[in-house]
């Protein structure tokens, strides 16, 4: 038998980085074509920010007190940055119950079984809700146009300044969505995922400067809601966007916010990826 019938040839796999990339995006093109498959998980997702600006807008509008004025277009630019923060770590219940879906249907099972990097399938995940989220704030931001919302109406700002602050709003809500996977890993069903993402969200937005001035807060209410990360890119926001109710706070994250903006969400990011992908390997439906 000769020398060449006598070896296998092993194809390299090529570049580690590479491959996980290239993995990834094909995890994530799979959850895209998913997504545009059930098109009311988008709509429905578009429906609940779009409430919240016209509820707040209107039945609160008149009764806040902003920079000194009880004007609802005062308090309009005021709540923007708020909604936008709220609605891209929203996005949390859903990268949790998508990732318990294919828990609960065994096809994390499958996808373990593939020769792909093993924090692909997460990471197209976290990626296509980010998609989905950027497609979610471009409407919304078009709603807050029409009810009223206009950057620098306290101050100047410009469109490098506006996108940066949009970019940091997608920084977050990809974050946030890392939490969520590690939820979806953790839980049996799909409804206990949504449950878990939505739960311990609602303190972290209200018990912030997102919908009230935080001066108005007793004395150690007011020092969690200014060091929350939350908190922290709603004030970039408002800083970017020059919108109105930027905070006075002497904390740091309050006096810095564009930088504790990206600190907290790559902290996030590092420590929530890490937990999720570890919980990846061990998980069973």
């Amino acid at each position: 038998m000769s020398a060449a019938t006598d070896t296998v040839q092993v194809m390299p796999r090529g570049n580690a980085v590479g491959q996980s990339v290239r993995d990834s995006l094909v995890m994530a093109r799979r959850n895209l074509i998913r997504m545009s498959r059930i098109p009311e998980v988008v709509i429905f997702g578009l429906i609940q920010p779009i409430m919240f600006v016209v509820l707040f807008t209107y039945v609160f509008g008149g009764s806040m007190k902003i920079g000194g004025s009880t004007s609802s277009s005062a308090y309009t630019n005021f709540l923007m940055a708020g909604i936008f923060a709220q609605t891209v770590t929203f996005a949390t219940a859903g990268a949790g119950a998508g990732i318990a879906d294919d828990m609960h249907k065994g096809l994390v099972d499958r996808f373990r079984s593939l020769p792909m990097a093993r924090g692909a399938v997460l990471t197209g995940r976290t990626l296509a809700d980010l998609v989905q989220t950027a497609l979610t704030l471009l409407v919304l931001a078009g709603v807050a146009l029409l009810v009223g919302w206009r950057v620098g109406s306290y101050g100047s700002t410009n469109a490098f300044r506006v996108a940066g602050a949009f970019g940091l709003l997608l920084l977050l809500g990809y974050a946030f969505t890392w939490i969520g996977a590690l939820i979806g890993l953790s839980v049996r069903t799909p409804e206990a995922a949504t449950s878990g993402g939505l739960i311990w969200l609602f303190p972290v937005t209200f018990i912030s400067n997102a919908f009230v001035d935080t001066s108005n807060m007793t004395p150690w209410l007011r020092h969690v809601a200014d060091w929350n990360p939350f908190s922290a890119t709603v004030q970039a926001c408002r800083v970017l966007f020059a919108n109105p109710g930027q905070s006075t706070s002497g904390a740091w994250p309050m006096q810095h916010s564009v930088w504790a903006s990206v600190i907290y969400s790559v902290l996030i990011i590092l420590i929530f990826r890490t937990l999720a992908v570890r919980k990846y390997r061990s998980a069973t439906a």
